[in-house]
């Protein structure tokens, strides 16, 4: 193959590449919308009701398709690069995304069973006028030292390695979910703690993870991100309602959101 030719291949490989960026975008940005639209008047605070089964678990995955797709799609096509065969045009790709997603996925339903699970065996000894205050407190600051471990910081280079994936491309995108999880999981574990339902904590954990994902490479994402949550922490701790964005529980905030619940919104259900 001769340079111009080389050059004409490249040219057409960028192209690819940037309309499968865009498409990609696209998708995130739908799920943004279709995020807002779910959550609204849902946000309850810390420890708000999380509806019935079915209505969190596609609620969820509208969130996590618009907070991880712009940050995993390079190494999606950098994972395409490497010399994967292809099946046909965006299959290896939406498989890719799709195997990514199913552990997140999965995530949100064993963390939805758990908190039921402990709901109804523990009554309200984690509720935010007893204990629950406190285990917001605790996942936050978790969430803040997490941030400078060295665990942390080789998770991190892990969810940005592709080379290592291998495989067929839904297997290699539960491999990159999974690298992923160990980076991410206690920032997720702090969107729990501040209001899951919250489109503002949801914004913002999305750029914390953003920060730290895309290049350059640097530490500072991780600073950052430790420096939020620690604060947060600290908010939490000492002055709830002069948190920005915090829904306290009891507030009034918090009662319009439950009302809201319990009026059917979306057709949400405790027993679906």
């Amino acid at each position: 193959m001769g340079a111009s030719e080389r050059k004409e291949v490249d040219r057409m490989t960028d192209a690819r590449s940037r309309y499968r960026a865009t498409v990609v975008l696209l998708l995130a940005a739908g799920c943004w919308a279709l995020s807002a639209v779910r959550m609204s008047g849902m946000d309850a605070g810390p420890g708000g009701d999380l509806g019935g089964t079915g209505w969190f678990m596609a609620t969820w995955a509208a969130m996590m398709a618009a907070m991880m797709l712009p940050v995993v799609a390079p190494l999606a096509s950098r994972y395409r690069r490497i010399g994967r065969p292809l099946a046909a045009p965006g299959v290896p790709a939406a498989a890719f995304l799709a195997g990514y997603l199913a552990v997140w996925a999965t995530v949100g339903l064993l963390v939805y069973e758990l908190i039921s699970t402990g709901r109804r065996a523990l009554g309200d000894a984690f509720a935010w006028g007893h204990g629950g205050r406190w285990v917001a407190v605790a996942l936050l600051a978790a969430a803040a030292a997490y941030q400078l471990t060295g665990r942390k910081r080789a998770a991190l280079e892990r969810c940005k390695q592709a080379s290592e994936l291998g495989g067929r491309p839904w297997l290699a995108g539960l491999r990159a979910g999974v690298n992923c999880l160990r980076s991410s999981g206690a920032m997720m574990a702090a969107l729990f703690a501040l209001g899951v339902m919250s489109l503002w904590w949801m914004a913002l954990v999305a750029v914390l993870i953003a920060a730290e994902r895309l290049p350059p490479p640097s530490a500072h994402g991780r600073f950052a991100g430790a420096a939020v949550f620690l604060a947060l922490a600290l908010g939490v701790a000492i002055s709830p309602p002069n948190v920005p964005g915090l829904t306290v529980p009891g507030s009034p905030a918090a009662h319009r959101a439950m009302m809201h619940m319990s009026s059917g919104h979306a057709g949400m259900s405790k027993h679906d």
